[in-house]
């Protein structure tokens, strides 16, 4: 069957894609990588990586036009997170957790909640934070104890949500809370609430191995009272719409792995080629060769599974079927992080005691990659995701 170049473009990105591609990461090393390792170290927040990205119209790509917002398809936001983790880990969770916190409100949304938060968050007036993981519910989710008690016209929300990435910087918060303590994952809804919303508070921000530019917090709620118009969806829907978000962001997990890895790989290579022993570049002997392939390789495959997801991510956001995202979206995701943590941590063996010190960047790579393989879903548990929905 005779066919043309372009019957084959699905198997690539676009040109629109490639051209993304290299205006982030022109952006990236310009403007991002000159505060990495500084971030790191006085575990400060990222400012100007969010002023870059702000400027770029790069912090929230993924919001529809409707709302003020680029539009990008779910590819274009994995490049994004991609480039801009390759220099940054913890300047890449802004634009992740900007699609992370405020994917419920576009999946699940009144039209009337979507205007009021995504326009603000499109114009970098506002960040968005996710809050669903609780001190005694990290993977058995279901098990929050954070209620949301019906009084009039408002839902009062008490409880503590754990792990939130951005938290304390972020304005906007959808919580996971329980309204009919009877049903389970079923009787769990929805909610924004608003970092000035009376009640909201935050505990210090935790000391962590790994990206530390981006504050990871305790979000309090005292008797913070909601109006009903702020539920999103209908009550006891949102462990559903929880649920079918991370189908779509542990794509963006896989992309900031991704990410790493490729910056991991980057430097390696170029320092075997300047580093002599016996005479010659280490480049040069076989052992390390070998190194670098196994590293590539598994970058390349972890890409290509993450962007074969991402397309399955975006044509279900168009109205196909489900496309076996969930299983697409556990594997990409475990995939990638296992990958990164693999090749970040052959980088770091291929500088010998260089690649063990802060000097060079590859163990704060190393250090930033751990927490793939955790967030958004350990990969124990993506596994058994992935069981569950075998294509």
């Amino acid at each position: 069957m005779a066919s043309s170049v372009n019957d084959f473009d699905l198997y690539r990105p676009s040109e629109e894609h490639d051209m993304l591609r290299d205006a982030v990461r022109s952006l990236a090393e310009a403007k991002i990588a000159p505060y990495a390792a500084e971030v790191d170290e006085a575990v400060r927040f990222p400012q100007e990586a969010l002023d870059a990205l702000v400027a770029n119209d790069l912090h929230a790509v993924h919001v529809p036009e409707a709302y003020g917002g680029s539009g990008a398809d779910a590819l274009a936001t994995v490049i994004v997170i991609e480039e801009v983790a390759r220099v940054c880990a913890s300047s890449s969770l802004i634009p992740a957790v900007n699609k992370l916190g405020s994917l419920p409100v576009i999946l699940s949304g009144s039209e009337e909640l979507k205007k009021r938060y995504l326009a603000p968050l499109a114009k970098g007036h506002a960040m968005f934070s996710y809050c669903l993981s609780e001190p005694d519910a990290g993977s058995d989710a279901a098990g929050m104890k954070t209620k949301a008690v019906r009084d009039g016209d408002s839902y009062v929300l008490n409880g503590v949500k754990r792990w939130i990435t951005n938290a304390g910087v972020s304005e906007y918060y959808t919580v996971m809370a329980v309204t009919d303590p009877e049903k389970r994952s079923k009787g769990i809804s929805a909610f924004v609430v608003e970092k000035s919303d009376p009640g909201v508070s935050f505990g210090a921000p935790e000391k962590k191995l790994g990206i530390k530019g981006s504050p990871t917090r305790e979000v309090y709620l005292d008797n913070v009272r909601v109006p009903a118009d702020r539920m999103i969806g209908a009550e006891g829907t949102g462990f559903a719409t929880a649920m079918k978000t991370l189908d779509h962001t542990r794509i963006t997990i896989a992309a900031q792995a991704l990410g790493i890895a490729q910056g991991a790989l980057d430097y390696a290579k170029g320092y075997v080629q300047e580093r002599k022993q016996f005479g010659k570049p280490i480049g040069d002997f076989q052992g390390v060769q070998f190194m670098l392939a196994d590293m590539a390789m598994k970058l390349e495959a972890a890409r290509q599974l993450t962007y074969a997801a991402a397309a399955r991510s975006e044509r279900v956001s168009l109205g196909g079927g489900k496309e076996d995202l969930t299983f697409f979206g556990a594997a990409a995701k475990c995939y990638a992080s296992d990958a990164a943590m693999e090749i970040t941590t052959d980088a770091v063996q291929l500088l010998g005691g260089y690649g063990y010190t802060r000097d060079y960047p590859l163990e704060r790579m190393m250090r930033d990659a751990k927490i793939t393989q955790i967030y958004e879903g350990t990969n124990q548990v993506q596994r058994i995701v992935m069981a569950r929905n075998l294509p």
